[in-house]
C-alpha cells in the first residue's frame, strides 16, 4: 500500500497565459491541453504531470501520490480510515480528468489536498519539450519533490511519517528548520520548512544535463526578479540548481545531479553544515538568516567540503588526462 512517488501536482492561478509561457518556454515542459479554465503540462511519457486551473487564489491545489495498483490503493484507503482519516473515492470523471485509472482523495492535518492514484495514462507520442532541453528525470523517482511550509511541524509531520509512512532522510536546524522525507531512492520527495505559515515553498524538477540548468539560469538573468535563490549546490541531495518564482508566487527549483539513496539501509541524521555547499543565496530569507547561511557556506568552503557529482550513463564523458597528483589523492582516499 506504500506511496511510490510524487506523480502530479495541481496549481491554481489567475493567469493561465503566464503559466503556459513559464511552463513551456522557461521550464521546457510540453503544453498538451489548454481550455478556457485549465491547462495541462507534460514532462515525460505520462499524459500530464502539472495541471493548472484558473482561480482567483494562487498556489497548489492538490498533490498526486502514486501507488502500485488497485490492491495497494484499496489497502491505503482502509488504512487511512482505520487511522481516523476521512477518505473519498474519486469519481470516474475525476479519474478521467487526472488521466489515471482510479484515485482516492483526503486532506492532511493542515488542509493540503492529497490524491493517491494508480494507473497513470501513458502517451502514445513522444514528449516534445517547450524549448530545447535534454528532458526531465522522472520514472520510478517521480516528477520531482515538493517542499511545503507549516505553521507548526508537530501538527503535520507525524501524519506523513506515522500514517503515510514517509521515511526521514535528514534535517537541518540552521539557518532555518527543514525536514526531508523519501518514499523511493530520490533523496527526498517531500520536505517541510518551519515558517510559521501553512503553504508551499517550492516544487523541484530535475534535468538530465547540467547545461539545461545553466541555460535556464541565463534566461532567468534576463529578468533577475524571477530568481528567488541563486545557482548553488545542496549538501544533502547534491542537486545543483537555482530557484525561480512561478506565476503563482511559489518557487520552482530547476536542478541537476541528484543523488539516489538506498532506502532500506538509510540512516537519517542532522546536516549541521547548512543546506548548501556553495551558492544558493536565498532572496526569500530575512537578512539575518541570509547572512547566517552565507557564513555557513564559507565555513564549508574553508573546511574543504566537496562532494563528487552524480552522473548517469550518457550524460558525461570521462576526461583522458593523467594527473599523478590527483590520482595519488584518489588512491589515498580509497585506501585511507
Amino acid at each position: 500500500m506504500g506511496l511510490q512517488a510524487l506523480g502530479y501536482v495541481g496549481i491554481r492561478s489567475n493567469n493561465l497565459e503566464d503559466w503556459a509561457a513559464y511552463g513551456t518556454r522557461f521550464l521546457g515542459m510540453q503544453l498538451v491541453e489548454k481550455s478556457r479554465g485549465t491547462l495541462a503540462l507534460r514532462m515525460d511519457d505520462r499524459k500530464q504531470r502539472v495541471i493548472v486551473h484558473e482561480d482567483k487564489a494562487e498556489g497548489p491545489s492538490f498533490y498526486g501520490w502514486e501507488v502500485a495498483d488497485a490492491a495497494a490503493l484499496d489497502a491505503l484507503a482502509a488504512h487511512l480510515e482505520k487511522s481516523g482519516v476521512k477518505v473519498a473515492h474519486g469519481a470516474r470523471a475525476l479519474a478521467d480528468e487526472r488521466r489515471v485509472k482510479d484515485l482516492i482523495v483526503f486532506a492532511d492535518p493542515i488542509g493540503n489536498r492529497l490524491e493517491v492514484f494508480h494507473g497513470a495514462e501513458v502517451a502514445s507520442d513522444a514528449f516534445k519539450p517547450g524549448r530545447s532541453i535534454s528532458g526531465f528525470r522522472t520514472g520510478p523517482l517521480g516528477m520531482g519533490h515538493a517542499v511545503l511550509t507549516a505553521g507548526r511541524l508537530d501538527e503535520v509531520v507525524p501524519f506523513y511519517t506515522e500514517i503515510l509512512n514517509f521515511r526521514p532522510s535528514d534535517y537541518i536546524l540552521k539557518p532555518f528548520k527543514a525536514y526531508f522525507f523519501h518514499v523511493n531512492p530520490r533523496h527526498h520527495s517531500l520536505a517541510f520548512i518551519d515558517t510559521g505559515k501553512n503553504g508551499i515553498h517550492h516544487l523541484m524538477v530535475e534535468l538530465y544535463y547540467l547545461d539545461d540548468v545553466g541555460q535556464a539560469y541565463d534566461l532567468a538573468l534576463r529578468r533577475p526578479e524571477m530568481i528567488g535563490t541563486t545557482l548553488g549546490r545542496h549538501v544533502n541531495d547534491h542537486v545543483t540548481s537555482f530557484y525561480s518564482w512561478s506565476p503563482s508566487r511559489f518557487l520552482v527549483e530547476y536542478g541537476w545531479g541528484g543523488r539516489t539513496i538506498d532506502p532500506a539501509n538509510w540512516t537519517p541524521h542532522e546536516r549541521t553544515e547548512g543546506p548548501s555547499l556553495w551558492g544558493h543565496d536565498r532572496m526569500w530569507l530575512g537578512e539575518e538568516a541570509r547572512e547566517e547561511a552565507r557564513r555557513m557556506r564559507v565555513a564549508v568552503a574553508e573546511a574543504g567540503g566537496r562532494v563528487a557529482v552524480n552522473v548517469m550513463d550518457g550524460n558525461f564523458a570521462r576526461a583522458a588526462d593523467v594527473c599523478p597528483w590527483w590520482n595519488a589523492n584518489v588512491t589515498a582516499r580509497k585506501t585511507g
